[in-house]
């Protein structure tokens, strides 16, 4: 908020500039009349040691990654035994494979001993016969069996407690992440971004959820494998053990110098992903001032240069991981090419010793356990991202849990009184914003108001007399002075207590998503429907409530838009009313208000306002006559004091303050009197009994009824449930053909990496094979399959480097492509897509940034697992049937158990993770809504009551986290242990097979490694199986919101181009109902005619249609039957983007970008440049409401539009703003070359001529 008038620091007005090339001189001078207003009030050029200091504050304020340990921070006591529990059983599952690589031994041991025996002398009766060689195998297959039902049992004890360990903690942090932005104080707003809000929610928390869940299980267990791998490997040779890990140190330094990095460009990129989300938020709820300036194309490019920003950043961070990828595979497979080298070698030596250290079961154990470990270890990389995006989304979400605000609303600290009297009393108080700490905005104010009096707070805008307001309710502090209610400072009552005790409306209106009934409840807590119903009727809001078909049920829409203006501000004066309090703030109450309800509610005012005390801050003078004391405020300091007739005796600023706002109505009176020509005005009257209009055929008669039948409306608001669609393969490529050389080479790459590890199990028989030689040959050919192992570190080095690199290329091309296009689809939509319950900001934010983010698994990192995962399975089942074909077809005989558990997962899974989806999301709209009108909710004391509805809600999402957690426990486990499963069977069936003669023990050993690694390849997809679906279900949302296409395309080229236009408007028969509420007609054969050049004002009661009309007119709506003209073209054949470029729309409630003023006023025009530098803030909090109004008024005069609508557009000036603006809609008929069809909504009946 800016509200200062400092005039040392006031902007040039040459910003105003920019119109004069554009405009007619009549029309400059009015304009100019608006800009010197907003000039004069002094908006604040920040200097450039301002801004470097706030640049210096958002660094240094920047969250940094937390420690891996710090992430459990927020477990409970139950949360940390269950994590025990599992880390124990990780630790413990890390001893199975290494036990299952000594049974290995065991195997060869037994196979080597019964060739022995059969080779020595054939004819002779072996020692070791072929029933004890089958006894044996089966033994130790029972044995490898044994382990594998171990691994299951441990793997889902390990899933299953992390799974639900993770999902209390991430409902808890999500919990006290609301809770603590709740609590934060209005300053924090101010200086903070919140527009990334909805991303953050959806994004950085479920980042934190992976790296606290399965994840730290599933790398516990890889690194204890790892680690007793070692051990085994060097306790059966520590020679060659220690050799063949020479390579690790120099591995794990790069890996933890490239995971720092790694961390620091995800946080980058989380950073970037933000900001392009707080773009979203504010064009998608300001989607009516987009579409109405054409500002589709604006917002689509602004989205889009902060997605660049975020490419580029999660490019970086791929191309380090693809570095530590290749890095990883070149040190292992060059790692075994040296242990082999070493390591035959020491065989060599051992041969013809009587009790040689190395044979070659000694060097199998050796080699076994360093590949296991080296896999192990290697499978980590991908967890260790994913703890390092999480260290870094926590930083940023932990950082605002731990903050502790200066004003606490939900502290229990500070007096509670036993009633609150009412005096106020200001001393010496000086203050100014914390967002602009070198513009003071009150300078020594001192005011005294007594209990039950009324004073009124009245002077130009931007004078101080919200901030007088927000320092009652304990926004801010004074920086200076202090500020007491009962003789007692502020500062030590509780926050609480205070606001809960305080009734406050404000200039705009802010309604919540929910009932009437509900909203009006927002008031207190405990009211019932009688109450809510008095409030109601007090507020002058009953007779219009009880004639809608859900009375009190109805739903207001996301921002009470399914209201109008009139309509929302008597709602928040009912939820003022309500709690009865002995201290009323009105902050311009019943300014969007037409004549009639302002009437009634001032009146329901000054009933309600007696006995308690009542502060008012009024443009309209009128509505404070009856004030015991009226304080003119103007600089930041009072300059007058006194009552209405005293001030006026004294003719000083209030005197010409209310001399400026009565000449318009008195000169009107006398040009009647003396007879002069009128103004070319007319005055049509919008009443819901009966309509009396000039120059109109029909009036509007609005009421409620119900049709026979609802004709059918550009967008169909049945109940729309989250229906998932399948995904076609072919349309996700095709729109992926822009990025082909990426996924091409990327795949190959894959592919490539993926036929390395069963090479292994090739070269490593044939090793075998070799020892069998004599000791000349065996080291020459050794040399050659070490070799091979060098040539597989470099080709893998490059595989592994390609894949990452280019997928990860890929996956963030395509997915900010489809980011920009899901933000353009949503952004173009007709405005009734908006009306929907469910397409709330909040909802399509969060969708916007989830499955954007999930979709990466298509095109990346999953998708690449999933190709080398393929590739290996593929290629070890081609060598099991190409060494033996029977074993083969005992390895296609687990591939539908392999089948059936990966299906079983996916449809037990995928209807959960929609239900988590949709509850997830409406969990999210709550506390974006909450968060976007902190402001309101503060001001009513509910942010517990938001709380607990965010509480409410993430119920449903947590009971299905703890049922998934269950489903992935028993899915991983059967995925992790069917290798042994496989394993023990083929070697049972393989050792009968050498028992017959039918096979070798060499070739035997070279399909089982194939078949090992090929099954222990699938337990590792198994392990992101679910993020895959989860990205292809993401997928496929994304597609329905692409196919979506909307009866009104602004981005369309068809239509007639309307060069010429004069201002010619025609409304002929036009009937109307909201397509989000079908029974309720608004408009019933309105014939209503406008020639170019002329101004009509269109009054009436407030949700007549008057602002209907308008929107009818933008073509946010098309009428249900009835036509409407412009220039005598049907609205419906014209372009729509061209028909818009013509009419300067000015709303009631001014809506503002996060630019500066003068970006703001040439939002209507993009060509100009030139203007004010001051930014605004997000939705324009840097100013006052009349500030804004003006901007937005400058913004839509830009254009030179030949149609200017005006609806409520001087609802937030005083009245010498208020009087400019009417001079540039009274004058036009004095200058024809700037003709100008003007149409005004209009509650100030001061205003329409």
């Amino acid at each position: 908020m800016l509200n200062s008038d400092s005039k040392s620091s006031s902007v040039n007005s040459k910003g105003f500039g920019i119109l004069e090339n554009k405009m007619s001189a009549q029309k400059i001078n009015n304009e100019q009349d608006i800009a010197l207003e907003v000039s004069n009030e002094s908006l604040p050029q920040t200097s450039g040691d301002s801004k470097e200091e706030i640049e210096d504050d958002k660094k240094s304020e920047q969250a940094q990654s937390v420690a891996f340990f710090a992430l459990f921070r927020y477990a409970g006591g139950w949360d940390k035994a269950l994590m025990f529990v599992g880390f124990i059983a990780a630790l413990c599952a890390g001893a199975i494979f290494p036990t299952v690589q000594i049974v290995f031994g065991s195997f060869l041991n037994t196979f080597v001993q019964h060739a022995t025996d059969n080779t020595t002398d054939p004819n002779k009766n072996p020692s070791y016969s072929g029933d004890d060689f089958l006894h044996e195998i089966g033994e130790l297959c029972l044995y490898s069996a044994g382990l594998g039902v171990a691994l299951l049992v441990i793997n889902y004890i390990i899933l299953s407690t992390f799974g639900l360990s993770a999902a209390n903690q991430a409902y808890k942090i999500r919990c006290l992440f609301i809770a603590s932005m709740l609590k934060q104080d209005i300053a924090y707003f101010d200086t903070k971004q919140t527009g990334d809000f909805a991303s953050v929610m959806t994004g950085d928390l479920k980042k934190i959820e992976d790296g606290i869940g399965e994840k730290v299980g599933i790398c516990t267990n890889l690194l204890s494998t790892c680690v007793i791998s070692v051990i085994v490997g060097t306790l059966y040779g520590w020679k060659l053990a220690l050799v063949s890990f020479s390579l690790t140190p120099v591995l794990t330094v790069a890996q933890a110098l490239l995971s720092k990095v790694q961390a620091s460009a995800s946080r980058e990129e989380s950073e970037a992903y933000g900001a392009a989300g707080a773009v979203a938020e504010e064009a998608l709820s300001s989607v009516r001032t987009v579409s109405s300036f054409g500002g589709e194309q604006k917002e689509i490019q602004r989205y889009d240069n902060y997605l660049k920003s975020a490419r580029r950043k999660g490019i970086k961070r791929g191309l380090l991981t693809g570095i530590g990828a290749g890095m990883f595979w070149f040190c292992i497979f060059a790692g075994y090419a040296l242990a082999f080298w070493y390591g035959v070698k020491l065989v060599v030596e051992g041969m013809g010793k009587p009790n040689p250290e190395y044979i070659p079961g000694t060097l199998v154990v050796v080699f076994w356990n360093i590949i296991i470990a080296s896999m192990q270890f290697g499978q980590t990389a991908s967890f260790f991202e994913a703890f390092a995006l999480a260290r870094g989304a926590a930083g940023k979400i932990f950082s605002v849990i731990q903050r502790k605000p200066d004003i606490d609303s939900s502290s229990k600290v500070g007096e509670k009184p036993d009633k609150l009297e009412g005096s106020v009393t200001f001393a010496d108080v000086h203050f100014n914003y914390p967002a602009r700490p070198d513009v003071p905005v009150l300078k020594g104010i001192s005011l005294s108001v007594k209990p039950g009096e009324t004073i009124a707070l009245v002077g130009p805008s931007g004078c101080g007399k919200s901030t007088i307001i927000q320092l009652i309710l304990r926004f801010y502090d004074a920086i200076e002075g202090s500020v007491e209610i009962d003789e007692n400072n502020v500062k030590a009552l509780n926050v609480g207590w205070l606001r809960s005790n305080i009734g406050f409306v404000g200039q705009e209106p802010v309604l919540f998503s929910t009932t009437i009934e509900e909203n009006i409840r927002y008031g207190k807590n405990d009211a019932t429907l009688k109450e809510i119903e008095e409030a109601a009727k007090l507020a002058n809001v009953h007779d219009f409530i009880s004639n809608l078909p859900q009375k009190y049920d109805t739903l207001v829409g996301d921002r009470g838009t399914q209201l109008s203006g009139g309509q929302k501000q008597r709602i928040a004066v009912a939820r003022a009313l309500i709690k009865n309090p002995k201290l009323l703030l009105l902050d311009e109450a019943t300014s969007a208000l037409d004549t009639e309800s302002e009437a009634i509610v001032q009146s329901a005012l000054d009933q309600a306002r007696k006995g308690r005390t009542t502060i008012i801050v009024a443009h309209r003078l009128s509505t404070i006559r009856n004030a015991d004391k009226i304080f003119v405020l103007s600089d930041g300091a009072i300059k007058e004091i006194g009552s209405h007739d005293e001030l006026m005796e004294r003719k000083g600023l209030y005197y010409q303050l209310v001399l400026s706002q009565t000449s318009e109505t008195e000169d009107a009176d006398d040009d009647e009197t003396q007879e002069k020509p009128v103004l070319k005005t007319q005055i049509s009257v919008l009443s819901s009994t009966s309509a009396a209009s000039v120059g109109s055929k029909r009036g509007i008669n609005r009421s409620v009824s119900y049709p026979d039948g609802a004709k059918e409306k550009q967008y169909d608001f049945k109940d729309e449930d989250e229906e998932e669609t399948s995904l076609s393969w072919t349309r996700l490529l095709k729109t992926s053909l822009f990025v082909w050389p990426y996924l091409l080479v990327g795949a190959i790459s894959s592919l490539i990496m993926g036929i390395h590890v069963p090479l292994n199990g090739i070269v490593f028989g044939s090793i075998l094979g070799v020892l069998s030689e004599p000791a000349d040959k065996i080291l020459d050919k050794n040399a050659v399959y070490c070799l091979y192992f060098f040539i597989m570190a470099i080709t893998s080095c490059a595989a592994s480097f390609l894949q990452t690199v280019l997928f990860s290329v890929a996956s963030e091309r395509v997915t900010s492509r489809f980011r920009k296009r899901v933000f353009s689809k949503m952004i173009t939509q007709d405005i009734a897509w908006f009306d929907h319950p469910k397409n709330s900001v909040g909802s399509l934010c969060a969708k916007l940034t989830s499955d954007a983010s999930d979709m990466q698994g298509v095109t990346g990192s999953r998708l690449s697992t999933l190709l080398q995962s393929f590739s290996t399975l593929g290629t070890c089942i081609f060598i099991a049937v190409y060494y033996n074909h029977k074993i083969g077809l005992v390895v296609f005989a687990f591939v539908p158990l392999i089948i059936l558990i990966v299906g079983t997962e996916k449809r037990m899974t995928a209807g959960l993770l929609l239900n988590d989806k949709a509850n997830t999301e409406a969990a999210s709209k709550i506390a974006v809504e909450a968060i976007e009108s902190i402001r309101t909710v503060a001001a009513l004391h509910q942010e517990e009551n938001f709380l607990i509805k965010f509480r409410n809600a993430l119920d449903k999402s947590y009971r299905d986290m703890r049922k998934r957690a269950h489903i992935r426990a028993i899915t991983y486990a059967l995925g992790q242990c069917i290798s042994l499963f496989t394993y023990s069977v083929c070697f049972y069936y393989g050792s009968t097979l050498v028992a017959s003669g039918e096979e070798t023990y060499t070739n035997l050993f070279k399909v089982l490694n194939g078949i090992i690694t090929g099954c222990a390849i699938v337990g590792q997809v198994l392990a992101f199986s679910p993020d895959y679906q989860k990205a292809r279900s993401a997928a496929a949302r994304v597609f329905q919101i692409l196919d979506m296409k909307p009866t009104i395309d602004v981005l369309s080229p068809d239509g007639k181009i309307l060069d010429n236009v004069e201002g010619k408007i025609d409304l002929q028969d036009v009937h109307f109902n909201y397509p989000s509420r079908p029974k309720v007609k608004v408009l019933r054969g309105l014939d209503l005619n406008l020639e170019s050049g002329k101004t009509i004002a269109l009054v009436g009661s407030s949700g007549c249609g008057k602002s209907t009309c308008v929107q009818l007119i933008e073509r946010f709506y098309e009428a249900d039957k009835g036509d409407v003209l412009v220039e005598s073209e049907n609205v419906k054949s014209v372009n729509v983007k061209n028909l818009r470029s013509h009419i300067g729309l000015v709303s009631q409630e001014p809506v503002l970008f996060s630019y500066s003023i003068a970006e703001n006023i040439s939002y209507g025009k993009n060509d100009e440049d030139d203007g004010y530098e001051t930014p605004v803030g997000l939705k324009g909090t840097q100013l006052s409401g009349g500030q804004k109004q003006r901007v937005a008024i400058a913004r839509a005069l830009l254009r030179d539009p030949k149609i200017l609508l005006l609806d409520e557009a001087t609802s937030a000036l005083d009245a010498e703003s208020e009087r400019g603006v009417s001079k540039i809609s009274g004058d036009n008929e004095r200058v024809d070359e700037a003709s100008q069809t003007a149409i005004l909504v209009c509650s100030s009946l001061a205003l329409q001529v």
